[in-house]
């Protein structure tokens, strides 16, 4: 057996002298350790220095940073599925989706072929010297490896053999046999040790050799890139995946089809921002698949350079004329072989690249007229959010002229304070409730929601402040033809005074001590709800409109022997005397009753007398009308003017008290009598 270019000697009796073993492993030991040290000396200055690949090939760093960009591009796909809202968004969404996955797939397609040419190009022995320096190294520690296995294998024979020999021997032979066989064990584990230090030392060479690694740690990377997008992994979709998928599509379609216009502006906004907002997205997937256009134009560059360049010697050598000589024919066939190789392989990576160019195309096309019809649409809606802006402008225009000329006119042509009041009051109502109502028109999307949720919303409110809204509606009675108006005295449930304040929801009115017409405040302000007017015990006794007087009596008591007919005269004349001085305020009270009461007729406004007989004599009654304001001077004038009749008249004496009893006519301010 051969050790480290030696020989190895054996006795007759088949043991190897010690000195010659011992040498022989000093020797495989150096021997190792030199070939470890040559190989570290060879193959870390190449391992160091990766050699780039040919100029015309796009290097791992291109077709890395290319496969990156393709499938951020890819991702934004997702932006623009979000975009779609009409029917049409969505079959520009599925046809890009279906161009999207093809141009990634054709992307990692053009990446494999373009990793294989540089695993071939860097394989190539004429490439560069130091390439093929690489090389002979390679082969000769795989040599070196070979022989080192034979050994092994050698080595474990001779121990198999000296110990079926072992077992048969006795004695001295015994002993020489086992020093024997621990020598060959210390020389196998030396072969082992050997053989897998050089094992481990072409495997690592092999795995950081500058073409291996770069090819393999490329193919690496796609792959890795390509897990990252499930549509190239899923290059055939299951059934029941393209069912589902089909399904929601359909559902999107028909959620997109019975999609309503919008109808009010609150809407065409929304909407008009939201197309705005879409056409901005558009435009920048426009622009970053121009750039991925043009770097996939980078890339296919070089490569249909090196494309023409084989067609064109290819081209030369079929144009050569054909020799007689068989040597050179040979040598042609194996060039025109080689070419053919190569230009398919140079296809094999132009190929993905012309096709991606041609989708990429067609997607373009497919977002710009997407845009276009995005554009339009943003035009159309824009110009009719304009519209209805006009229109809610001119309405809302004629609505506050109406409200100005409304104003004027009840300025010009109504006198009464209360009742111009009353009238600006409902036309401020009016005017708010039409702008409401044109508002809510205006802006709502959905009427027919808005009026049942309206009307939901009404009851509910109804219910919840019916007191309020009768109080409100109360207010309208108030301030009716008949109704009370600042400054009235009335009397609401026992309470007589003033009204000083008429509210939407209350009633103030300033108490007064009693209902006399002498009554002074008592310094309280009473407020009544407005729906006092709905209360069946309740009312609100108040002067007729146009009027201002209440009936008072006057109730003598005289002697039975007083003479009828001269009490009657003179008392009449006495009352008749004070009446006379504010007649003919009392008849204008009377023709302004008649004018506000068309419908009833108001009789005169004259004192009358009443006499009857009762056991303390004659009783004589005289009532007569006068003015509110002056109720207590006129009282007290028609007292001291029937007390001066009785004592010009002698045969008339008073029976009971000495002065006449003067009280109103009903209890409380005056009823609308």
């Amino acid at each position: 057996m051969q050790v480290a270019g030696g020989k190895r000697h054996v006795s007759a009796m088949g043991v190897v002298r010690p000195a010659r073993r011992l040498r022989t492993l000093w020797g495989a030991a150096f021997i190792l350790a030199a070939t470890l040290a040559g190989v570290f000396l060879v193959f870390l200055p190449a391992m160091a220095a990766e050699p780039k690949p040919p100029a015309n090939l796009p290097d791992s760093g291109q077709v890395i940073a290319f496969l990156n960009q393709t499938i951020a591009w890819y991702r934004h796909l997702a932006v623009e599925q979000q975009l779609a809202s009409e029917l049409s968004d969505y079959s520009f969404v599925e046809d890009n989706r279906r161009l999207g996955t093809e141009v990634v797939r054709l992307s990692f397609d053009f990446a494999r072929a373009d990793a294989g040419l540089l695993a071939k190009a860097k394989g190539l022995p004429a490439d560069a010297g130091q390439e093929g320096s690489d090389s002979s190294a390679d082969r000769a520690l795989q040599n070196l490896a070979d022989k080192t296995e034979k050994q092994v294998v050698q080595l474990q024979g001779e121990r198999e053999a000296l110990r079926s020999r072992l077992e048969a021997a006795t004695g001295k032979r015994a002993d020489e046999l086992r020093s024997a066989m621990a020598e060959t064990e210390s020389e196998l584990d030396l072969a082992q040790t050997r053989r897998d230090v050089l094992q481990n030392l072409i495997e690592f060479m092999g795995g950081a050799s500058p073409s291996s690694s770069a090819a393999s740690g490329l193919r690496t990377q796609i792959d890795e890139l390509e897990k990252t997008v499930p549509a190239v992994l899923a290059r055939e979709a299951e059934p029941g995946k393209t069912a589902g998928a089909d399904s929601s599509d359909a559902a999107s379609l028909a959620m997109a089809s019975h999609r309503q216009e919008p109808s009010g502006i609150i809407a065409l906004m929304a909407d008009v921002f939201a197309l705005s907002h879409k056409a901005q997205v558009l435009n920048e997937s426009i622009r970053i698949t121009g750039e991925l256009a043009q770097a996939s134009k980078n890339l296919r560059g070089p490569l249909g350079s090196n494309i023409r360049a084989i067609a064109q010697r290819g081209d030369a050598l079929t144009s050569e004329p054909d020799s007689t000589d068989p040597a050179v024919l040979v040598q042609q066939k194996h060039e025109i072989d080689a070419l053919t190789s190569q230009f398919k392989q140079q296809a094999a990576a132009v190929l993905p690249l012309a096709k991606q160019r041609i989708l990429l195309d067609l997607y373009s096309r497919s977002l710009v007229n997407w845009h276009s019809a995005v554009k339009q649409q943003l035009a159309s809606e824009g110009k009719s959010l304009i519209l209805r802006l006009l229109l809610l402008a001119l309405t809302m225009g004629i609505v506050f002229c109406g409200a100005e000329l409304w104003r004027r006119a009840i300025t010009r042509y109504v006198q009464d304070t209360r009742r111009r009041h009353q009238f600006l009051l409902i036309r401020r109502i009016v005017c708010w409730l039409l702008m409401a109502i044109i508002l809510v028109a205006a802006f709502a999307t959905e009427l027919g929601s808005l009026a049942t949720f309206a009307g939901l919303m009404t009851a509910g409110l109804a219910l919840a402040l019916q007191s309020v809204i009768l109080a409100v509606v109360g207010y309208f009675f108030l301030i009716g033809k008949y109704g009370v108006r600042v400054g009235d005295r009335v009397q609401i449930g026992g309470i007589s005074g003033e009204v000083v304040d008429i509210g939407l929801v209350r009633l103030h009115v300033m108490e007064f001590g009693s209902a006399a017409a002498d009554a002074r405040p008592t310094g309280r302000i009473v407020a009544f709800s407005n729906s006092v007017v709905f209360q069946p015990t309740g009312g609100i006794f108040k002067q007729i409109p146009g009027a201002s007087f209440v009936w008072h009596e006057v109730t003598l008591t005289l002697a039975p022997e007083s003479d009828q007919r001269v009490v009657e005269e003179r008392l009449t004349e006495a009352v008749g005397s004070v009446f006379a001085e504010y007649r003919e305020e009392m008849e204008g009270q009377r023709r302004r009753m008649e004018k506000n009461l068309k419908s009833v007729v108001v009789h005169s406004l004259e004192p009358v007398n009443r006499l009857r007989w009762t056991q303390n004599g004659l009783e004589v009654v005289v009532r007569y009308p006068l003015e509110l304001e002056k109720a207590a001077i006129v009282d007290g004038r028609i007292a001291r003017a029937l007390l001066d009749a009785l004592d010009r008249e002698p045969k008339l004496k008073m029976v009971g008290s000495s002065l006449p009893n003067i009280r109103a006519l009903e209890e409380g301010t005056a009823k609308g009598k």
